[in-house]
């Protein structure tokens, strides 16, 4: 559930440039301050220099140094307070000032994350997710069954396409509910634009409000990933994609099949798959492809890894697409699968 180093790493750049950038606005602030009210900087010469004399006369055994020091003290910030009122600025204009006053920006409340960095840890993972915008629109509160018939007969497991995506809906559902106490990995297969990329962006969405790491890729994508660091010239770079594709909490591996497969690309499928599974490390897997398609383009080898470490759910039914546009929904912003 944690954030990888480096997402951490970038996450605790900003909260401390944040503190390097409030310090210097209280410079600045200070600075106009006492050009405009000269009596404001003596002051503050007063205030320091009565805090250096009662410290003297504490350390030379005075008892009544500390209780006259809270008077004088006092005395001398009400007097400042009231010089930056009648000139205009607020009482704690020379304080300074947070964007999260609860952690004073740095991200923690004692040893406990601050809302502003489990906010700012969300933001994070959906930026790195490559799911940003969609899964306000694809996520299980618009996810609908009305697409799905009944009459629909899947010949090869003899059920109807709304049996299917009810026990698919509610394994996917479980998923997420359990994510934090049970590996798991889903491989969704069957139909053309029946909801199987829909379906994994509704676990996406709710796994990355609850922080957890989610990168999501088509097969293409994936694979040009492996390809630039085995042969790219930026391979350090490459190489850390790379590392996070191995071990974010989820990796959502979309269209498999509809990359161009090769010895390379069955090979470091089944390296990312296996190195996933040794990690403990959930992955999701949707493609049009048949098992048999899996099993004889990407090997026997891979296909006992899926088959002995993933729940299959095959979805069937007419393309959800093709029925919007004969149902005049084509125009629409319909976000349902």
């Amino acid at each position: 559930m944690a954030l990888t180093n480096s997402q951490y790493d970038q996450m605790m750049r900003t909260y401390e440039q944040r503190q390097l950038d409030n310090e210097y606005q209280l410079r600045k602030r200070f600075e106009k301050a006492y050009s405009l009210i000269p009596e404001l900087r003596i002051t503050d010469q007063s205030i320091a220099s009565l805090s250096l004399e009662k410290a003297r006369q504490l350390l030379a055994g005075d008892d009544q140094a500390l209780h006259t020091l809270k008077e004088e003290l006092n005395a001398l910030i009400q007097r400042k307070k009231q010089l930056l009122e009648n000139h205009g600025f607020s009482p704690n204009y020379l304080e300074l000032h947070y964007n999260c006053p609860d952690c004073r920006d740095t991200g923690y409340i004692g040893d406990r994350k601050c809302r502003c960095f489990k906010k700012a840890e969300v933001e994070l993972l959906y930026e790195q997710s490559n799911l940003n915008e969609i899964l306000e629109n694809e996520n299980f509160s618009t996810f609908s069954l009305d697409y799905y018939s009944r009459s629909h007969i899947d010949p090869l497991t003899g059920r109807s396409a709304l049996e299917s995506v009810q026990t698919a809906l509610k394994v996917c559902q479980r998923f997420t509910d359990t994510f934090s106490r049970e590996f798991q990995n889903i491989l969704l297969y069957g139909d053309t634009g029946v909801g199987k990329t829909f379906l994994s962006h509704c676990i996406a969405k709710e796994l990355i409000d609850t922080a957890f790491s989610v990168v999501y890729f088509t097969a293409a994508q994936l694979f040009d990933v492996f390809a630039e660091n085995t042969f790219g010239k930026r391979q350090e770079q490459a190489s850390d994609i790379q590392e996070h594709v191995y071990d974010c909490d989820l990796l959502i591996i979309d269209d498999l099949g509809t990359e161009l497969p090769n010895s390379f690309t069955v090979s470091q499928l089944f390296l990312c798959l296996n190195e996933r599974i040794l990690r403990q490390k959930a992955t999701i897997i949707s493609t049009n492809l048949t098992l048999e398609d899996i099993k004889s383009i990407y090997s026997e080898r891979t296909f006992s890894r899926i088959s002995s470490n993933y729940t299959i759910l095959r979805l069937t039914g007419d393309d959800i697409r093709i029925q919007k546009k004969l149902l005049n929904l084509g125009g629409t912003n319909d976000a349902t699968p």
